[in-house]
């Protein structure tokens, strides 16, 4: 009987063990957030009453308010404009074979490509067309990211049982384009809802291409949280209160998607 409870409670305790390594940094600077600067820095912690005055004084400041809003923006964006097009590329590598196995390749090819290789042919391009520290420059920059990763993983949905329902719709006298919007569409939703989540997420965490190509007016949430760093050190309490904001809205999202997210991601759309 012991050894049954013990078998039964194992997996709870390992699991708890991981949640708790993961959520652990995550509570830390939510407390820190909600603590005095001169209390933030303590070792031991020092334990008071908490209080809002950091994520007040990072919301007064009009420069936070501005990388969220471009965070915001520039991630909706690129996730619009990646999504179908990653369809689009899927569906023609699932249903025409284009460009075979070496297109394939080279698409996941450029998802090996350390980002620092591509963000300096990208700064001279958008040098010479205008597109330095512009919205519009960065969602193109973000899409050369994502859109790669979409394709592949949208890949799979296409190649399942799906193809079977789709050629039934053709044989009753459905055109593939209606197959494709009336019956392909409707039951690739979650897969579609998975992949536009995890665009959304690139995009909003994307540092490096955010650091070279925006500037001042375009500069996002992950470029504006390094402004907390100064050469009088670091700003700890207001950083984990900007943290803290910088993450909430995925924390949002994803019980509200976690279904839909969870159906797509393990190809179950089709029983």
């Amino acid at each position: 009987m012991h050894k049954g409870l013990l078998k039964r409670l194992l997996p709870h305790v390992v699991l708890l063990v991981f949640s708790s390594a993961i959520l652990f940094p995550i509570l830390w600077m939510l407390r820190v957030a909600l603590t005095n600067k001169m209390n933030a820095y303590q070792i031991p912690p020092v334990w008071g009453n908490p209080n809002f005055n950091n994520f007040i004084e990072i919301f007064a400041d009009n420069s936070f308010m501005g990388y969220f809003v471009n965070s915001l923006s520039i991630a909706i964006g690129t996730t619009l404009i990646a999504l179908p097009l990653a369809a689009a590329m899927a569906y023609s590598f699932a249903r025409y074979n284009t460009g075979g196995l070496p297109l394939r390749l080279a698409v996941l090819s450029s998802q090996m490509l350390p980002p620092v290789i591509l963000v300096l042919p990208l700064f001279s391009l958008f040098l010479k067309a205008s597109l330095l520290n512009t919205q519009t420059g960065m969602i193109i920059a973000h899409i050369t990211i994502s859109l790669p990763f979409l394709a592949w993983l949208l890949v799979a949905f296409f190649e399942g049982d799906i193809v079977i329902i789709e050629q039934a719709a053709r044989i009753d006298g459905a055109t593939r384009l209606q197959a494709f919007l009336r019956i392909t569409m409707p039951i690739m939703a979650p897969g579609l809802l998975a992949a536009g989540l995890l665009s959304f997420i690139l995009s909003w965490n994307e540092f490096l291409f955010a650091l070279i190509l925006s500037g001042p007016q375009t500069n996002t949430l992950p470029v504006g949280l390094s402004s907390y760093q100064s050469h009088r050190g670091v700003d700890i309490a207001l950083l984990s209160a900007a943290a803290i904001c910088a993450i909430l809205p995925v924390f949002i999202l994803l019980p509200l998607m976690k279904k839909h997210l969870i159906k797509g991601l393990s190809l179950g759309a089709i029983k």
